[in-house]
């Protein structure tokens, strides 16, 4: 995949986000017909105008666009705060979200590992949980603890929260989705969770910094939520919220959706509940459920140790590669490359032998696990 935009590009692509009353199906049209940022704002009013969708209110708002000197400030504080840029389409953006048709044509990422592990999963609630939502939110994690699972979420209150300290403890990547800069942080009190969780997985944002959490922000953040993932699990919800809003995006992206059933009578529930009847989510009661469903299998190191008994026919040169997926998985071809100490473009033939003898998988983005056995 190629390397994202740079330099007076970048700047462009950011200014296009920030256009008003342009909104990202727009962005990706026009990117498609024009070819880059920098061509659609040096375009003429009466291209613009005649482009679909576009009109004259959105071309006149691209024509008198003003804003790039903030886009340059954006570009700088990233580089200042180690922030990644993630452009939609290109290196290091996650390949799920990418596929959907609304997606954000730039985000901001800060933390480290990779987007797009082999299976990814968003869990999302209720901001008050009772103790059976908490209960089931652990038994969850514990589940799931030893598969190669990226955990999403919200960094909200309630179940967000809980989602994410948990996978925390448990040594899995977990990203926190905000509907604001990465300058602040909402809520707080997350603050200290939110340094931990940048060891491995990190905090993920559409919006430039200054952005505050107003409340028009989160439904965006929740498309994202969703996007991202292969499948949304509520565990509690009422009868409105954020959370049926990510799991009627999710249901829009043909993602798995499963939520977790509750009494009649209790109100945290109704949501679920209502999921459930209404056939757009199916219903799970534990970890082991949802694992079946997904068709997901614990892959643990006796496992892996089977895997590369069956491997003993490689050369050496492919043995070692095997060795480092199997210790890093899942990996991109970059950092195998430079584990192995080989030119990319070594590394790629290789991996391309070792997936047409089915060892390994190529996983979107270029990222690379072993296959199962």
């Amino acid at each position: 995949m190629q390397k994202a935009p740079e330099g007076e590009e970048l700047i462009h692509l950011i200014s296009l986000t920030q256009v008003p009353h342009l909104g990202d199906v727009h962005i990706s049209a026009l990117l498609k017909h024009f070819g880059s940022a920098g061509a659609v704002f040096k375009a003429a009013r009466r291209e613009l105008e005649c482009h679909p969708g576009i009109g004259t209110v959105r071309a006149g708002a691209i024509k008198s666009f003003r804003g790039y000197t903030r886009s340059e400030q954006e570009v700088s504080y990233c580089m200042k705060n180690g922030i990644q840029l993630l452009v939609r389409g290109f290196q290091g953006y996650p390949v799920r979200l990418a596929n959907c048709p609304d997606a954000p044509q730039v985000l901001f990422f800060k933390g480290s590992g990779i987007l797009d592990f082999p299976k990814v999963i968003s869990i999302v609630g209720t901001r008050s949980p009772t103790h059976y939502g908490k209960s089931s939110v652990l038994e969850l994690i514990a589940s799931i603890a030893t598969l190669q699972v990226l955990v999403v979420s919200g960094l909200a209150y309630g179940i967000d929260t809980l989602v994410h300290r948990e996978a925390v403890k448990h040594g899995l990547a977990t990203v926190g989705v905000l509907g604001h800069g990465l300058d602040k942080l909402y809520p707080y009190a997350n603050r200290q969770l939110a340094e931990e969780m940048l060891g491995w997985g990190g905090l993920l944002s559409e919006f430039m910094s200054g952005t505050k959490p107003d409340r028009q922000n989160f439904p965006r953040r929740n498309r994202i939520v969703s996007g991202m993932a292969d499948a949304v699990v509520v565990v509690e919800s009422g009868i409105k919220g954020g959370s049926l809003i990510t799991a009627e995006l999710a249901n829009d992206y043909n993602r798995d959706v499963l939520a977790y059933p509750g009494r009649a009578t209790d109100e945290q529930s109704m949501g679920c509940n209502a999921l459930i009847r209404t056939h757009k989510a199916n219903l799970v009661t534990c970890g082991e459920e949802l694992i079946d469903f997904l068709n997901w299998s614990d892959r643990n190191t006796k496992d892996t140790v089977v895997q590369m008994a069956l491997f003993d026919g490689l050369g050496d040169a492919q043995k070692s590669l095997v060795e480092i997926i199997a210790r890093l998985q899942p990996v991109s071809i970059d950092q195998i490359a430079r584990e192995a100490d080989l030119k990319p473009n070594t590394a790629a033939s290789m991996l391309l032998d070792l997936e047409m003898q089915g060892v390994v998988a190529v996983l979107p983005g270029k990222i690379y696990a072993l296959c199962r056995s």
